[in-house]
Formats: structure tokens, sequence, C-alpha cells
């Protein structure tokens, strides 16, 4: 994202300096900047990974040539996952209707390719949870950004997926999250950034990026009462499981 402009290398040092090894980041496939972008980026001891796909926001630009370059992608093996793919019914960018066909095809084209969905949901758990039941999700996926309710959480576990917690869990009134996040299992947790959104405290209000991470790690293992290094190697093996790295 263009917030990263000025300094996008410089934000990868500090990555590697903070403890991240691997960093997966999704394309916004109607953005051929986002494309190029990403997948030229390099950094000395650190993994960069990509997902590709359409956003629930972008929704309304679905046409078979996108889906065809992620498929292209997929083929090449330049792609771990398809997403951000899902629903958000908070905001209005792209029609509910237009949201439904977009996260359903998407859902096709990740079984039809063996890849993990990243999946976004926003006011939208239910008719999330009956898609995945309705469209069948063998390769499994992660439910990114969580901060809906346990039942929610449970339906997804259910299905096979992962759950991943931004820098909101971090924030005072995220009492609740954080409960639901101390009853997820260890081997099905995962830890994210949302950057350059959601930064977590202490640094809350200035622009998110991947060496912040630690702090959201650090709260989850808190949470589960084990040594942060201890957790991070769960985490990590969590990660490189479902994107078979």
């Amino acid at each position: 994202m263009e917030e990263f402009d000025p300094d996008r290398e410089d934000v990868l040092q500090r990555a590697v300096h903070a403890g991240i090894r691997t960093i997966l980041c999704p394309i916004d496939i109607s953005s051929g900047r986002s494309l190029e972008i990403t997948l030229g980026l390099k950094a000395e001891g650190l993994s960069i990974q990509a997902a590709a796909g359409l956003h629930p926001h972008q929704a309304k630009l679905l046409t078979p040539e996108l889906l065809a370059a992620v498929e292209k992608l997929a083929a090449e093996k330049r792609i771990r996952g398809i997403g951000e793919i899902g629903l958000d019914f908070h905001y209005d960018f792209s029609s509910p209707d237009e949201q439904r066909k977009a996260f359903r095809e998407q859902l096709a084209l990740a079984r039809g390719l063996g890849l993990p969905a990243i999946i976004h949901s926003r006011a939208a758990g239910p008719e999330i949870a009956q898609a995945i039941r309705e469209e069948g999700s063998s390769n499994g996926g992660v439910l990114h950004c969580f901060t809906e309710d346990w039942e929610f959480a449970k339906t997804m576990l259910d299905a096979g997926f992962f759950i991943s917690f931004s820098g909101i869990l971090t924030f005072p009134k995220a009492g609740n999250l954080r409960q639901i996040a101390a009853r997820i299992p260890l081997d099905r947790l995962l830890v994210e950034t949302d950057a350059p959104y959601l930064a977590p405290v202490p640094y809350r209000g200035r622009r998110n990026e991947p060496a912040y991470a630690v702090e959201t790690a650090a709260l989850l293992a808190g949470l589960k009462s084990m040594p942060l290094d201890r957790f991070a190697e769960t985490v990590t093996r969590n990660f490189n499981t479902l994107f078979k790295i």
C-alpha cells in the first residue's frame, strides 16, 4: 500500500530485527501495482510469500480475467493462498450480491487449486459459514483479523480453519476478544498485522507494520501461559502447515 512507499525496505529490516522470519502479503489482484511490488520484495533473513484474490470491497470488479490471473499465479507457484476474500456488510463499497458472487467463485477457485483461503468477515459470520459449508473447504484457510463471537470461531474451527488475531487484541476494550482468543486451540492460532491499520498497543495510532506483530504474539503467549519464544515456534509451525511452506 502507498503508506509504505517512503520506507518499504526499512520496514522489512525492522521486521527482521524484531524476529519476524516470514511475511505473507495478500495481493489485490485488481491492482497491477500491488502485484508488481509484492512479488518483487526481498530482504535478507526474511521469507516473503504472497496470496492473491479480490477483497469484498472490490467485488464489483470481478471478471473472468481476474480469476484467470489468480489461477496463473497459482500455476506458477507464486502464491500460497487465495485472499483476502470474503464478505463485508459493514461497508458498501460493493453490493452484498456482488460480494456473495465474488466470494463463492473464489472459494471454488481455492478448492480447485488446492490452496487455503484467507477470509475477511465483517458483520457476515453466518453467511461466511454457510458459504464454506456449501462450497467446500477441503484445503482450509484462515479467518483473518478475527473480531467476532465464539460461536462463529467454533464453526470455523470445526470446518478446519485457523483463527488469526491482529493488534485489536491488545486494545484496552478488547476483553471479550481476549477471552475468545484464550479458548482457541494453540495449534489453530495465527498472528497478523492488517498493516497499515490496527497497530497494537503500545504503537496504537501509528501506521502498523510487521515488526509490531510481536506485541500481539506476546499477548497471546500470555493468554496461553507460555514463553513467547515457545509460542512463536508454535505459530510458525501453524503458518507453515497451513500454507505448505
